[in-house]
């Protein structure tokens, strides 16, 4: 048999099993991360299923370390209080890389099984076990029962024969692969690694090479660890462990035999990593930021690289470089090391261990036509935000960072490459100047009143919307995040008035806390008192705002959905509901001249 045969069969009381039998795998460890956590969670509460081994099952928070989105923020806390209840580990914000720990911690070895919602979890094949990354019912499966079915794949055994250049990384290794096989012709394979070269590779190489199987297509790229990563297994875990062999007379459906003397530096050009290219055909295009790290290229070795690059050396201006460790250990290492002064003396941001830009959670994001270069193992279009994202080594990458555009170590400028003023500039028109419209000074219209002091500028418009840019989009999040008017958008109507209480947008300075209400077509707002920031920006704004003495709501009797006019200059208030009126404070001149002006600006 295969590697992946015998592990398989091993993992289902068979004695054998050959290509396409459908099995049941015993899993020696069930992972869920952040992403896609909750829903195993939730798809094993809808079925009522509880969980078969917690010491067999983890969570691992990788996506975004930190919960720097709410969304993450509340799936990561609603997986805590699951594993609380049900004595499951969990590898916090403060961890790593889910499949980085799986290895260094030894809750996946040589010869065991792995499943997680991390569709990298094939990772394992760099140290001969078998990973597999599933769908949130899959995981929930194997948390319920602890095996999952799984259809036994035919084996492609790859020997690289030759000698490797020495200026080619693993990630150029498989980036050469990539443009052997592109993204489909290892399609659903289980591939078996060997050749003189291969017993070389250290086992951060290995990781490197087995993280982008997926990206090839295959279920997994597996290498024999060598006694060289046994040492290195046994360092981290404690743990000697004996690797699966494939049989002498083991059969496969295709080998292949590749020259590898013939590798050269990649690059996979933006939008598919099968798209490559020699690292030569993209010299000196200007790039914007770089970004080392991910479960590709976030190891200490990587690290080490990366530092040789930099050391004593800057980032090229207007160029940012982040470097993402992948796992807290890796980083103390890096710091104890040395490396981590490095980076920061070079002008690198340095992260916290997680996955980093490639999950769009923490950092490594772009922007619309920024250019990146990145050790990632994707490069989808959006994957890592809206620009242009190029995959190379962490040599190339450090090296390009340095010199400002693409670049290898042995050509990196004295000078770097700087932008010029209409580089990557974005096209702007100067819009003509409009004469403001003649303003009303008394309004009418349904009043709102919410009394409670001291609504901030969290509740009248939560900063997990502050990237929004357009005033049309905001009025649709106005109060969703004040408790009781959740719906206040929803029924609001153009002309409504507001009336609250004291220190209204306390918080913030964002002007969205403003403009959602002008979105609305609210008329006016009317309180106690403001938030001083806030005050500002509502009068610079032209969003009538006004203030009054206590008692003025007893007064007039106001109410949520009585009529009300405001008269702005004289201060005259009416509730054309009740029939009462009262007098409140006034525009002061300078208020009323920029509301006559249509705003500040």
């Amino acid at each position: 048999m295969t590697i992946i045969e015998k592990i398989l069969a091993s993992h289902s009381d068979q004695e054998t099993v050959k290509p396409g039998d459908i099995i049941d795998v015993f899993i020696d460890t069930r992972a869920a991360r952040d992403f896609g956590g909750a829903n195993v969670v939730k798809n094993l509460l809808d079925n009522g299923l509880s969980v078969a081994d917690p010491k067999h099952t983890v969570f691992t928070f990788d996506c975004n370390p930190g919960g720097s989105d709410q969304k993450y923020a509340a799936n990561q806390q609603f997986c805590r209080m699951y594993a609380r209840q049900h004595d499951i580990p969990v590898y916090d914000v403060d961890a790593g890389i889910g499949t980085h720990l799986a290895i260094d911690k030894g809750f996946v070895f040589p010869g065991s099984t792995f499943v997680s919602t991390d569709s990298h979890a094939n990772i394992m094949g760099a140290i001969g076990a078998f990973g597999q990354g599933m769908g949130d019912q899959d995981i929930a499966a194997a948390w319920a029962k602890g095996a999952v079915w799984f259809k036994v794949p035919e084996s492609v055994k790859l020997n690289l024969n030759g000698k490797l250049p020495a200026n080619v990384t693993a990630k150029d290794i498989v980036l050469n692969l990539l443009s052997i096989f592109g993204a489909n012709k290892l399609l659903g394979y289980s591939v078996e690694v060997y050749g003189d070269a291969v017993e070389a590779l250290t086992l951060d190489e290995r990781i490197t090479i087995s993280s982008m199987a997926t990206e090839m297509g295959a279920i997994i790229i597996l290498f024999t660890p060598n006694e060289k990563v046994l040492d290195a297994l046994q360092a981290l875990t404690g743990k000697r462990y004996t690797p699966v062999v494939a049989d002498g007379d083991a059969v496969y459906t295709k080998t292949f035999d590749i020259d590898i003397s013939r590798f050269v530096p990649m690059v996979a050009n933006p939008g598919h990593p099968h798209d490559n290219a020699p690292l030569e055909s993209v010299m000196k295009k200007k790039i914007d930021s770089a970004f080392i790290g991910s479960c590709t290229n976030g190891r200490i070795e990587d690290l080490r690289i990366t530092a040789e690059i930099l050391k004593g050396r800057k980032v090229a201006p207007g160029v940012v470089l982040k470097i993402v460790p992948s796992t807290d250990e890796i980083w103390q290492q890096a710091l104890n090391e040395g490396l981590i002064k490095i980076f920061k003396d070079a002008g690198a941001l340095v992260s916290n261990a997680g996955c980093a830009g490639c999950a769009a959670g923490q950092v490594g994001q772009n922007g619309p036509d920024e250019v990146t270069i990145s050790t990632g193992n994707r490069n989808f279009a959006g994957k890592q935000g809206k620009g242009y994202v190029y995959l190379a080594s962490p040599a190339t990458v450090a090296a390009s960072a340095v010199a400002g555009y693409i670049t290898d170590p042995m050509n990196i400028p004295e000078q770097p490459a700087v932008f010029t003023k209409t580089e990557g500039a974005t096209q702007t028109t100067v819009k003509e100047r409009k004469v403001p419209a003649e303003v009303k000074t008394t309004v009418e219209g349904r009043v709102w009143v919410i009394r409670k002091d001291d609504i901030d500028t969290d509740m009248i418009f939560h900063n997990r919307y502050l990237a929004i840019t357009d005033i049309n989009e905001m009025g649709q999040y106005t109060f969703d995040n004040l408790k009781g008017y959740e719906d206040f958008a929803k029924k609001a109507r153009p002309g409504d008035i507001v009336v609250t209480t004291k220190n209204f947008g306390a918080g913030s300075s964002r002007q969205q806390a403003v403009d959602c209400f002008k979105a609305l077509g609210v008329q006016c707002i009317i309180a106690e008192s403001y938030g001083a920031i806030y005050e500002r920006n509502a009068i610079n704004a032209a969003l009538p705002i006004l203030t009054y003495a206590e008692g003025m709501l007893e007064e007039t009797s106001m109410e949520t959905g009585d009529v009300i006019r405001v008269n702005f200059t004289t201060g005259d208030l009416s509730n054309l509901s009740k029939g009462k009126s009262t007098r409140i404070n006034k525009f002061y001149d300078a208020q009323l001249q920029i509301y006559k002006n249509g705003g500040l600006l």
